[in-house]
């Protein structure tokens, strides 16, 4: 049986248009047109995937798109797809670190949304959990803590798929174009500054307790997870 999706969109022909494609593809669809029902029915029908739009009528103050994602990612790890007529790299920078697994813009095609939709559904239905270590850094992919020695580091979305990648990867230098692949899963444009912020939010978790570095640049290709000198 197809997974279960949730669409939380207002405007009409946008909610009307991804019911009809998505039902016909086989996805069982729950649709809502604000945060507030939204946020009730994921709670009592547990989705396996959420759209969300980011421009959403506040209901209760403060309630738009990007703080139902917030509440969503708090409650599980279900993969989110926001939508937004939003553009800017700084825009999606912050979609991203309220926990969206992916952001489509406004105006969008339909296959490629479908296109997205399994790719996360596949990453959801990973194999057991399991607990990658490199030196004194750790990740549960089960939980998605991290850890440095006996410390327990909180990750975002994106900076959990970032460190898997490292830590999968290890003494591997890995191209700007593999991690952009790998992580976003489409370009944010060439001169995107997406991935030296995310090493950066890395390396600041990382190394809060004046722990030696253990993701090193490699000046004009990447970045490579290996031992400090």
């Amino acid at each position: 049986m197809h997974e279960k999706i949730l669409i939380i969109e207002d405007e009409e022909r946008i909610l009307q248009f991804l019911r009809r494609g998505l039902t016909y593809e086989g996805y069982r669809v729950l649709t809502a047109i604000n945060g507030t029902e939204g946020l009730h029915i994921a709670r009592d029908n547990h989705p396996d995937l959420v759209i969300l739009d980011w421009m959403l009528p506040e209901i209760e103050p403060g309630l738009d798109g990007l703080e139902v994602c917030r509440r969503l990612r708090a409650a599980s790890d279900l993969p989110i797809i926001m939508l937004t007529a939003k553009e800017a790299v700084s825009d999606r920078v912050q979609g991203l670190d309220a926990g969206a697994d992916d952001y489509l813009v406004k105006p969008f095609a339909l296959n490629e949304l479908l296109a997205r939709i399994r790719a996360l559904v596949r990453r959801a239905k990973t194999d057991a959990p399991e607990i990658l270590n490199f030196d004194d850094l750790r990740l549960d992919t089960g939980t998605h803590q991290a850890f440095r020695g006996e410390r327990v580091i909180a990750l975002t979305a994106k900076e959990y798929e970032l460190l898997e990648l490292f830590l999968r990867n290890p003494r591997q230098v890995l191209t700007r174009d593999l991690i952009f692949d790998r992580v976003w899963g489409y370009d944010f444009g060439g001169e995107s500054n997406i991935i030296e912020v995310y090493v950066r939010y890395l390396r600041q978790k990382t190394e809060s307790e004046e722990e030696p570095r253990l993701i090193h640049t490699v000046r004009g290709v990447g970045y490579v997870l290996r031992e400090h000198s």
